[in-house]
């Protein structure tokens, strides 16, 4: 697959006529608050601070998205997937890179020359870059990894020994797995989930994760996201921080720590280190674009981490599947919450462009592992490029360090506010057009809408402004002569106001050399055209899932279909199925040949726990749960570990039995023991059934 580089800039000026504009200008680029040189910060100078989190993309893509993108936009910084010799399973899980295996610079994002030469890509361009640091464990898995290490003992690596890691005598569970996360002694010295924990009390052990640092830093890495940075002692994370060498552009490496929610440790006790990662200020996004955005004005009081010690963020790679956080799913209003991050003073703020996925463990698009090039145009969610996100990174720049002032909440889902006289922002998350009149506190004249790349202009008129925002959508303007230099024709991949996405799940048992499309009456889903049918993918069988992008408040029906490897075509025997879209992001969960009419969803949830490489599975006498052949056992999610988790579509008023079972990574099956269990359906929807392993 090769990636579609950008659209040529179309470089699109205006310049609009204001008072004052040295004084203005004075504002916007006034210089960034010096900090203490103990703790290094995201850069505000240059460029900005805003990091594009190019989650999982390879190391060429990157590099050309520095050239062509980040660095034309005014990007700071662009935080990149791990990159050390991680696991290499036969699925591909994106979460292999997260179970190192080596730290050799030869990864599934490619070579070390690669990796070196787009970190020089990005220099050139004025970007920064900080890779995500696999550092407080190793894998849970034997086998081999991307640069050909076999591992035989998970305590024993090309790197570590079994003495540098924690045993029985640091960890008090007899697996050495953390099971009460309320335990800080459990959450940093016993295996998250079986990932081996390297003993960082040990100076041997910091030393020799340093050097692995400061390997990426002679490169010219700039600074670390440290994954799972709540189970090292804060004291370690400073030794090891200690330990580090200045970059090659002359200052220390920026850390920022992964805190995830909970009891133990606080966010607070890595401050020392590094920023922290705000998991709150995400969860308060979530709950402001998917209620009432007018809640945001006190946000600033509302529990999210001091402004000096965090870097902010919408979603990121665990969040959007977990449900924690908004992801690209939720459509339009989750490019709102980016665009307001953006628009607010706080802290650090970070976009997150990846790839679309339909099961949370799906492997990102690949050949045999090695992730492909990024297509923008594709399967990717490129919103770092998105025109109006690319306006408002220039906003951003632009307002420097003003404060927020002009606030006015106009109703539940219209606000609006201004930066000191260098900038002013207001967004619509409603369903219908609005017209305000806004005290904006910008001096008169009239401003480009960096939203729409300068297409539509606002005029300021003895301080206010009445200005019209479109549904689900901003408008936005700076003080200075704004240009558009990406994505100014709309094509850069970031998201259209016009579409939505919709997945589709089906449960489909097949053969060898079949495979499950969906195929309706739209242009997006072929037109009744099999040859043109949306192919599912088959990573969570015999659940079979895909997304396609469907025009938004449209009605149209659609079925699925099986084609084996001769083309051959069976359709499902219901009646068309019929679906309605609105504005936001939908889902569509189904059963081979079981009408919409005539099913139901019954949620299953059972308390499990597993060793790494073994999930749980849902198994019955009904052919929607595999008609008791394990394999077409419906795989559960273990998001909510060690809950298990799966929504199965069932037909309605039919009596059933089931049982769970587990499958390793050998596929050897395990029963759990007891008879089978039993479960009714009725005519209504919404069953729950909550179990524990027997």
């Amino acid at each position: 697959m090769s990636r579609r580089p950008p659209p040529a800039p179309r470089r699109r000026t205006f310049l609009h006529r204001v008072a004052g504009a040295v004084a203005a200008g004075a504002l916007a680029l006034a210089g960034a608050v010096a900090l203490p040189a103990a703790t290094a910060h995201a850069d505000t100078t240059a460029k900005g601070d805003v990091i594009a989190n190019l989650w999982e993309w390879n190391w060429n893509s990157i590099a050309s998205e520095c050239t062509d993108v980040l660095g034309p936009a005014g990007y700071g910084a662009v935080q990149v997937a791990p990159p050390s010799e991680s696991l290499k399973q036969t699925n591909y899980y994106w979460w292999d890179v997260y179970q190192p295996y080596s730290y050799s610079l030869n990864s599934r994002f490619g070579t070390a020359t690669q990796f070196a030469s787009m970190v020089s890509a990005c220099h050139a361009a004025g970007v920064k870059v900080y890779t995500d640091a696999v550092i407080n464990h190793t894998a849970a898995q034997t086998g081999t990894g991307y640069d050909g290490t076999t591992l035989t003992n998970k305590y024993d690596t090309p790197d570590w020994n079994p003495s540098d890691y924690h045993t029985s005598a640091d960890c008090p569970t007899s697996d050495l797995i953390i099971h009460d996360y309320s335990n800080l002694t459990q959450v940093q010295n016993c295996e998250l989930l079986g990932l081996s924990d390297l003993k960082t009390g040990a100076d041997s052990v910091r030393s020799g994760i340093a050097a692995f640092l400061n390997k990426q830093i002679a490169v010219g890495v700039d600074g670390f996201r440290v994954d799972s940075a709540k189970h090292i002692p804060a004291a370690d994370m400073s030794a090891i921080a200690a330990k580090l060498n200045t970059t090659t552009l002359g200052s220390a490496p920026y850390i920022f720590d992964e805190i995830y929610p909970g009891s133990t440790p606080q966010p607070s006790d890595y401050y020392g280190s590094g920023d922290v990662l705000d998991f709150t200020y995400a969860s308060k996004m979530k709950s402001a674009f998917q209620g009432n955005v007018s809640d945001l004005e006190s946000l600033s009081s509302s529990g999210i981490l001091p402004a000096a010690n965090s870097v902010s963020f919408v979603t990121n790679h665990d969040t959007e599947r977990n449900g924690l956080h908004m992801s690209y799913k939720d459509g339009d209003s989750y490019k709102l919450a980016n665009l307001f991050q953006l628009a607010y003073k706080w802290s650090t703020p970070t976009v997150y462009a990846s790839w679309q996925w339909s099961q949370s463990d799906q492997a990102p698009p690949n050949s045999s592992g090695l992730v492909t090039d990024t297509n923008c145009s594709g399967t990717w969610n490129c919103l770092d490029r998105d025109t109006a996100v690319v306006g408002m990174v220039a906003w951003h720049n632009a307002a420097g360090n003003a404060a927020v002032s002009n606030w006015s909440t106009k109703s539940s889902s219209v606000i609006g506010f201004g930066r000191s006289g260098a900038s002013f922002f207001a967004v619509n998350n409603g369903s219908s057009a609005a017209t305000y009149t806004f005290a904006t506190g910008m001096a008169d004249g009239t401003y480009s809408n960096v939203i729409d790349g300068g297409d539509s202009t606002v005029t300021v008129s003895g301080g206010s402004a009445s200005i019209t925002i479109p549904a689900k959508d901003a408008v936005a303007f700076y003080n200075a002569d704004y240009t558009c230099t990406v994505g100014c024709d709309d094509s850069g991949g970031g998201g259209s106001t016009s579409t939505v996405s919709a997945t589709f799940n089906e449960y489909a048992s097949t053969t060898s050399g079949t495979n499950v499309y969906v195929v309706g009456s739209i242009d997006a889903l072929g037109s009744w055209d099999t040859s043109k049918a949306v192919a599912l993918s088959s990573s969570g069988y015999p659940i079979w899932s895909g997304e396609a992008s469907v025009p938004i408040n449209t009605s149209f029906t659609y079925k699925y279909i099986k084609k084996d490897s001769s083309g051959n075509v069976t359709w499902e025997s219901n009646a068309n199925r019929s679906a309605t879209t609105s504005a936001s992001a939908v889902t569509f969960n189904n059963s081979w040949n079981v009408a919409s009419s005539d099913a139901t969803d019954v949620t299953f949830n059972v308390n499990a726990t597993t060793g790494w490489g073994t999930n749980v599975y849902i198994v019955g006498s009904t052919a929607s749960l595999g008609s008791w052949n394990t394999s077409d056992a419906i795989p559960l999610s273990s998001a909510s570990y060690p809950t298990w988790s799966k929504t199965v579509i069932v037909p309605k008023s039919t009596a059933f039995t089931y049982k769970y079972i587990k499958k390793d990574s050998s596929g050897t099956v395990t029963w759990e023991s007891g008879t089978n269990r039993s479960y009714s359906t009725g005519t209504s929807s919404g069953y729950t059934a909550s179990d524990t392993w027997k």
